[in-house]
């Protein structure tokens, strides 16, 4: 007898079975439809890391991980879009009661999806937003290059750096207001879909009670350094997805199952690493299998457009858009550590090694 797999995991595949991966295609040329995104507040994965007592699941790790490897698998700029929620549940859950008490159950349940707008803090000693105190709330001036959902989002949990070098982060509407303003989407050569966009900010201003978090620069650095280390299950969605295309392809086969093999070692490598009980340690391990992971995914979403032969090419091939979106998650996240290492990985002749490189 086989374990029924968790409720959230069977949730996650119906919804990629039944409403994104039919819808891949046109979305990946025509975006993310509001629709998809009510789809995915009502399957109760918007949820899956909140705290029970506010009507999440607090799934475990290993859940969180599958649910993501599904949406990313059947349609990733959907699953880009979602993703997006995650880090501003986790941050009220630890945050300020105010902003916790009003927000958290609405993102718990899906009533509500939250975008991000923090990653300009990674650029830090530069900082492209300022945040100072300013009529008994704070002020924000700068720019947001990447915001994704735009149009989808409810609200964003956005992110400066104060005057004391503190890392301050509180939610808004994720709407044009004053001092807020969107460009227009941004043309991707991959999750375009995704409604991405950059935000000017220039004397936007936010009530003391819509602050989530606000801590010293380098204590929120400390926690945030190592989680780009580990690999992203989406990296391993993909790669599935790009090798269920060689099934029932004769002159495939060999190549899937070795690279199936290739895939299995190194999400079990990978997974392993991500729940190591201290992630400041074992940095160079994680980069190391971070960037065999992007390596199984280069060769799986080639093998598929190869594969596929002229035909890949045509807008409406799922090998052509997962070989895309495969591109977009090599710098999905980046910080220099990561491209450092993933750069002389490439110029290391062992990068390219026999199909057996990942277990020496």
């Amino acid at each position: 007898m086989t374990t029924p797999p968790h409720p959230l995991v069977a949730a996650a595949g119906r919804l990629a079975a039944e409403v994104l991966a039919p819808r891949a295609e046109r979305v990946d040329q025509e975006g993310v439809p509001a629709s998809s995104i009510e789809a995915v507040k009502r399957s109760g994965l918007l949820g899956v890391s909140a705290p029970v007592a506010y009507g999440g699941s607090a799934a475990p790790a290993a859940v969180v991980r599958e649910t993501a490897e599904i949406l990313a698998g059947a349609c990733c700029s959907t699953w880009f879009v979602q993703t997006q929620h995650h880090t501003p549940v986790l941050t009220l859950a630890k945050g300020e009661p105010a902003a916790r008490e009003r927000l958290l159950g609405p993102l718990a349940s899906g009533e509500l999806l939250s975008g991000v707008a923090y990653a300009q803090l990674r650029a830090y000693p530069r900082v492209p937003v300022r945040v100072t105190r300013e009529r008994g709330g704070w002020r924000f001036d700068g720019t947001v290059p990447w915001y994704t959902g735009w149009g989808l989002n409810d609200v964003m949990l956005l992110a400066g750096v104060t005057d004391a070098d503190e890392a301050l982060f509180a939610f808004t509407e994720a709407r044009e207001q004053p001092g807020l303003r969107p460009s227009p989407p941004m043309r991707l050569a991959a999750l375009t879909a995704s409604r991405t966009v950059s935000l000017e900010l220039d004397g936007l201003w936010l009530p003391d009670d819509a602050v989530a978090l606000r801590t010293p620069y380098e204590t929120w650095a400390v926690t945030d350094r190592p989680k780009n280390t580990n690999a992203s299950p989406a990296v391993f969605g993909i790669t599935a997805s790009a090798l269920d295309l060689l099934d029932g392809d004769p002159a495939a086969e060999e190549t899937g199952q070795v690279l199936r093999a290739r895939l299995d070692e190194v999400r079990r490598r990978a997974y392993e690493l991500a729940d190591h009980p201290v992630p400041t340690e074992r940095i160079a391990e994680r980069l190391a299998v971070k960037t065999r992971a992007y390596d199984v995914m280069r060769a799986a979403t080639t093998a598929a457009v190869v594969a596929g032969g002229g035909r890949a090419m045509d807008l409406g091939s799922p090998a052509q858009r997962l070989a895309r979106e495969g591109m977009f998650l090599l710098v999905q996240g980046q910080t220099a550590q990561v491209r450092a290492a993933h750069l002389g990985a490439l110029g290391s002749f062992g990068s390219f090694g026999s199909p057996g490189s990942l277990s020496s």
